[in-house]
């Protein structure tokens, strides 16, 4: 079981949220313009790294906000949790997939 640390709430239990998929998807500008291919690419191919991994999660039984967290996929430790439209912390170390 995790322990999110909620950037409004504080810590609570995993199941208080909800998983919202990677972060940092940016949306076609012109989604007209996008062939089939491209406009599947954009939207269901997503990176799935053995590391550290940019997500969304929503405090759906808490507060309702949405933020973003840093996980590492093997540990499942949490790297970082910070608001959205913040950037991602750039210290998680070498190795780190940024966005």
């Amino acid at each position: 079981m995790l322990l999110i640390p909620c950037p409004y709430c504080g810590a609570r239990d995993e199941t208080e949220f909800s998983y919202g998929h990677e972060a940092h998807i940016a949306r076609p500008e012109n989604p007209d313009a996008l062939s089939d291919a491209e406009f599947a690419n954009y939207l269901f191919m997503r990176k799935n790294p053995k590391g550290v991994h940019y997500e969304r999660w929503m405090h759906a039984r808490g507060c309702r906000r949405w933020f973003n967290v840093a996980r590492h996929t093997v540990s499942h430790r949490i790297l970082a949790v910070y608001k959205m439209g913040e950037p991602p912390p750039s210290d998680l170390g070498a190795g780190s997939a940024q966005p």
